[in-house]
């Protein structure tokens, strides 16, 4: 097998695994039979057959019809650059196994997915029983909603979709809670390896290493491979979806639709990780038409992938996720309109490509196009986009009037944080015109200029039908990065917003950024320089790229944040020890341990309202005893437990969590602290 083959193989074979898995786990999730047995017996034919039509390849024949793609995805390949990108894969997983992070008490989403997929791993079904005859039967003053996990009717049903739970259900059976949070490192690394993947088929193979480089490199990229974050995933399937309809353009018909089938599926279940993963793969849709309009069938296979893949998504997030979808109807279903509408466009558009007479009137009018002055334009268009991003701080300052509870809380926490960086005080404010300055925090300004003109001359050479294999990529892109950066939408602290930005934008920037890197160095052997030049030029270009990512990086990079959560969960848990249920009296405590007591301890946990007295709670633990259980009541502070018994303190946690910012890059990290008492008052 020469370097080439094996680097195409290596770099899609992660998104071929994980789409496997999730099209075996989702129906057994969907059935109640989330089991090791049953999904690892499916698991392995499912995604050796993948494994067997994603990498085996059937190059075109003489005369068969194409697109002028060459024969082989990736042509000569020098073995130091498949290496190479293996090598920045395989180091980055190590080092981010041994910062991993152990996020599982919740406070963010990391440990709300890692209590969601410990559910998943020892039960295999969903909802979560509130268990309610271990309280007597429940109370008007008992509650059994935490944040990520909904009280919804007589469950409790956990917030996000279901797609990175059930991956780390997988690491979980596996090596337990440990083995569920090396996921992220895992995860991380596939990120890398399928992004120099990626680079090697659309700007050249000897480009790939320093492509995986500078997003391994990244501070978002670190930071979300040390913790169970869902965009990994995501991008996993993003990257190696496109990978697969690259390389289908170099094979015969019948092996170019399997493989759209193949790459469709894989971007069609992003949903299933992440529901507004519908925004990313709308051009796919498009892009699935125009093949159809070109009487590809490959264009077929292409939509009929992607609409399994989206279904999945749907049907596990409106039967398993409502309360979530519910909470998000405000952004949803404006997007789900928008998709109805696209789909519905882009139907009418095949219609009319394919319509003869309308076709070659409508082509013959893009090669007008592509021989004009619009090319040009639009690349100017696409540089004053990006200026118009840059002075945006100058002439919008975003803000949000809280208007629900959610908001409010929102609010205060911005406030809080406003407070704690010596800020003016003002929690409506969102800091979103601020967006491309993220940007540049984290990949640099040489970066950021670079990518603007690789996106302009791209563009310029796609309206001139040059580069074909860029336009899904392109696409895809330029699309997500536009909305994003208009309106990131996420809660606007950092590190933490960085996670909107390394779902597409950064990797899709830097994509750029090499290419136009890799265009610069072209010219410069064009015109008569030297070969020694050009490789002094194009290291020389690398490395001042470099730099201002990893100063951003440097500080974040050696340094561990929440630590020891493992070991004092499960001392907490042998402490308390069985046949307990646990009524949580401190707001802030049952946020954080509430679905932790249920699924990490197996003891019936709620949490006490706000309008609760001392009295409710002696009731409540009266109806404890007589259902025949051992009551105990928990809090953060020994004086909040003691008017029920002698408290005793069972967690005293002492770590570092990531620092917050909002108008400057991240660098630091603040103290954490997470002391948990208990009581345990007698009964009759």
């Amino acid at each position: 097998m020469n370097a080439g083959r094996l680097l195409a193989r290596l770099t899609v074979a992660p998104a071929l695994l994980v789409t496997a898995w999730l099209a075996v786990a989702m129906p057994l999730l969907m059935g109640g039979v989330f089991r090791p047995g049953p999904a690892i017996l499916l698991w392995v034919p499912v995604a050796a057959a993948a494994l067997w039509l994603g990498l085996r390849r059937r190059p075109r024949e003489a005369g068969e019809p194409g697109d002028g793609a060459p024969d082989e995805p990736l042509g000569a390949v020098p073995w130091w650059s498949a290496g190479g990108v293996v090598a920045v894969a395989v180091a980055f997983g190590v080092f981010e196994a041994l910062m991993c992070s152990e996020q599982i008490i919740v406070r963010r989403d990391p440990a709300s997915y890692v209590q969601f997929a410990t559910w998943l791993k020892d039960h295999g079904s969903l909802p979560i029983p509130q268990a309610r005859e271990a309280f007597g039967g429940g109370d008007p003053a008992l509650s059994f909603d935490s944040p990520a996990f909904y009280q919804d009717g007589g469950a409790v049903v956990p917030q996000f979709m279901a797609g990175l739970p059930l991956i780390l259900a997988l690491g979980g059976w596996a090596g337990g809670t440990h083995g569920m949070l090396l996921m992220a490192p895992l995860l991380g690394a596939c990120c890398v390896l399928a992004f120099g993947g990626l680079a090697a088929r659309l700007v050249g193979p000897r480009w790939a290493p320093a492509a995986a480089l500078l997003l391994a490199l990244t501070l978002p990229m670190l930071w979300v491979s040390r913790s169970t974050f869902s965009e990994p995933p995501a991008l996993i399937l993003l990257l190696g979806g496109l990978s697969l309809l690259h390389d289908g353009r170099t094979e015969r018909p019948r092996a170019a639709m399997v493989k759209a089938f193949l790459g469709g599926l894989a971007l069609g279940l992003i949903v299933l990780v992440r529901i507004d993963g519908i925004r990313d793969i709308l051009p796919v849709a498009v892009y699935a038409g125009l093949l159809v309009a070109r009487r590809r069938r490959s264009g077929y296979t292409l939509a009929g992938g992607l609409a399994i893949g989206v279904a999945a998504g749907l049907v596990e997030g409106y039967l398993k996720s409502r309360p979530y979808l519910d909470y998000l109807h405000a952004s949803l279903d404006p997007l789900l309109l928008i998709s109805a509408a696209i789909a519905v466009a882009t139907v009418l558009m095949v219609l009319v490509l394919r319509w003869d007479a309308t076709g070659r009137r409508l082509r013959a009018a893009g090669t007008a196009i592509g021989r004009g002055r619009l090319p040009g334009a639009a690349a100017i268009l696409t540089v004053l986009v990006m200026v118009g991003f840059a002075v945006r701080p100058l002439v919008q300052t975003v803000r949000r009037v809280p208007a629900n509870t959610d908001d409010r809380l929102n609010a205060q926490f911005i406030e809080a944080v406003q407070k704690l960086n010596h800020m003016p005080l003002d929690g409506a404010r969102q800091y979103s015109e601020l967006s491309l300055y993220w940007v540049v925090w984290y990949i640099g300004i040489p970066a950021l200029l670079l990518a603007t003109f690789g996106a302009a001359l791209l563009v310029r050479r796609l309206m001139r039908r040059q580069s074909p294999q860029w336009l899904l990529p392109y696409a895809v892109i330029v699309w997500t990065t536009v909305q994003v950066l208009v309106r990131p939408g996420i809660t606007p602290d950092h590190p933490w917003a960085s996670r909107r930005l390394i779902g597409l934008v950064i990797p899709g920037l830097l994509l750029f950024t090499v290419f136009a890197a890799a265009w610069i160095t072209k010219r410069l052997r064009r015109i008569g320089y030297s070969r020694k030049v050009v490789q002094v030029t194009a290291v020389t270009g690398i490395a001042l790229t470099l730099v201002p990512i990893v100063i951003t990086s440097a500080t974040y990079m050696v340094h561990k944040t929440d630590q020891k959560e493992v070991g004092a969960v499960d001392a907490m848990c042998d402490r308390i020890g069985p046949g307990r249920s646990v009524v949580v009296v401190d707001a802030g405590t049952a946020d954080r341990f509430l679905q932790v007591l249920r699924g990490m301890c197996g003891l019936p946990a709620a949490r006490t309202t706000s309008f609760a007295t001392p009295v409710d709670v002696r009731r409540i633990i009266g109806k404890v005893g007589g259902a025949g259980r051992r009551p105990v009541v928990m809090g953060s502070k020994p004086e909040q437990v003691a008017p029920y018994g002698t408290p005793r303190q069972v967690v005293r946690l002492r770590t570092r969590q990531d620092g917050r910012t909002l108008d400057h890059p991240p660098g630091g990290s603040w103290g954490l602290a997470i002391d948990v008492w208990i009581a345990e008052p007698p009964v009759a």
